[in-house]
C-alpha cells in the first residue's frame, strides 16, 4: 500500500510530464498562449511576479505563487549570444523603433540605422521590455520570424509571439525582476 505522500508526489510528477507532453503535442497557434503549469521546481521559491527565462526549455515562466507559473514559448540567444543570471526590466516600450546593437550592424551592415516602431521589418515587433543589460531585450517578433520561436535564433534578447509578449507587458512593472537560467 503507498503512503498518501507517495500517490501526491506521483500525481504531481504525472500532472508535470502531462503538462510538458501537452506543451509538444499542441495544435499550431496553441502554443502562442500562455499556459498554466507547475513552476520550474529550482525556482518555484522565488517570489511571485519574477520572471524566468529557460534556455534549454526555450519558455518564459511568469511565477505566479502557490509553485504556479504562466508559461510562454520563446526564441533564445543562439550560441555564444545567450546570457544567464539576474536582471530587472528598466523600460517597458509599444512599438518600438529599432537600432541595430553594434553587433548586430558588423554581421548584418545591409540593416538601416533605424526601423521605425510598427513597421513590418521591425524585429522588435508589438512591444518590448528592456532589461538592464547591455542591449537585451524581451520583446515581440516579426511575421517573417515567427517560425524562431522555440529555438536558439537571437544575438542575445528573448523574442515571442506578438500576442504573448502584449500578454507579458500588461502583467509586469518596470523593476520585475528577471533571471535566465540554462
Amino acid at each position: 500500500m503507498t503512503s498518501p505522500a507517495n500517490t501526491r508526489l506521483f500525481v504531481s510528477r504525472a500532472l508535470a510530464i502531462f503538462g510538458f507532453a501537452a506543451l509538444l503535442t499542441a495544435p499550431h497557434g496553441a502554443e502562442a498562449r500562455p499556459s498554466v503549469m507547475q513552476a520550474p521546481s529550482a525556482h518555484s521559491s522565488l517570489p511571485a511576479g519574477t520572471l524566468i527565462i529557460s534556455q534549454s526549455q526555450r519558455r518564459l515562466f511568469l511565477l505566479q505563487g502557490n509553485g504556479m507559473a504562466l508559461s510562454y514559448p520563446i526564441a533564445v540567444g543562439k550560441a555564444g549570444k545567450a546570457w544567464s543570471g539576474w536582471a530587472r526590466i528598466n523600460g517597458k516600450y509599444v512599438q518600438p523603433d529599432w537600432v541595430p546593437p553594434a553587433m548586430v550592424k558588423q554581421a548584418n551592415p545591409r540593416l538601416p540605422n533605424l526601423i521605425r516602431g510598427g513597421s513590418p521589418g521591425n524585429p522588435m515587433g508589438a512591444r518590448a521590455l528592456t532589461l538592464d543589460r547591455d542591449e537585451i531585450a524581451i520583446h515581440g517578433t516579426t511575421n517573417s520570424m515567427r517560425a524562431s520561436i522555440g529555438s536558439a535564433a537571437s544575438f542575445g534578447c528573448i523574442r515571442m509571439y506578438n500576442e504573448d509578449v502584449v500578454d507579458l507587458f500588461d502583467r509586469v512593472s518596470v523593476g520585475t525582476s528577471v533571471v535566465a537560467v540554462q
